[in-house]
């Protein structure tokens, strides 16, 4: 015990007197045992602190696009009303999007009130049909009977011939896009208007 005790307290002491010498790098000596350079600390302080901030500030603000849906790879928060054309951001909790939520960015394609019609016509493989989604007249999108790995997908039905009111048909023209053409309109109050940066 008591050979515990001095070892402990011999490391200690070491620890302790080398203390200065570690202060001294910690403040801008070139290595140990040389003197302290303050000033070369304040130097690389005015350096990393305003890029640390910037990053602080700004990380929170955009958002990396991490599929090929839209024509975007980096996006950041625009706030204001959304309109036609709009990058929007939302929360999706979706078993075919995973397991978890995951944060998409689509486009507002289809407005409150604007008339929605959707068209099956026959898939190119297999029996199933896909969904032709006009919304004035306009094509905004064709649904898929299944995903590239095979998986099934439904795809949305209309309830009734307009966008209901406080809702948005989101999407992009990327065939694969996993939008509204299978999980119908999303409420406005879910969505982050958004603007390209790259």
């Amino acid at each position: 015990m008591l050979s515990l005790i001095w070892h402990g307290g011999k490391r200690a002491w070491h620890e302790l007197k080398d203390l200065p010498l570690r202060a001294a790098v910690a403040l801008g000596a070139s290595g140990l045992g040389q003197p302290a350079r303050p000033a070369q600390l304040f130097k690389a302080y005015g350096i990393v602190l305003p890029i640390g901030l910037f990053a602080w500030v700004t990380m929170p603000q955009i958002t990396l696009v991490m599929t090929p849906s839209i024509e975007a790879w980096v996006v950041h928060r625009s706030p204001g009303p959304v309109h036609r054309g709009d990058l929007v951001s939302f929360t999706l909790a979706d078993a075919i999007a995973g397991p978890r939520p995951v944060a998409v960015t689509k486009y507002a394609l289809c407005m409150p009130g604007d008339q929605i019609v959707m068209v099956e016509r026959p898939a190119s493989l297999g029996p199933r049909r896909n969904g032709w989604y006009y919304c004035n007249d306009k094509l905004v999108g064709v649904s898929k009977p299944a995903t590239r790995s095979g998986k099934a997908l439904n795809h949305w039905q209309p309830a009734s011939p307009n966008i209901p009111d406080g809702m948005i048909f989101v999407g992009s023209s990327h065939p694969d896009g996993y939008d509204s053409r299978y999980y119908g309109p999303v409420a406005i109050d879910r969505l982050t208007r958004m603007e390209k940066l790259l």
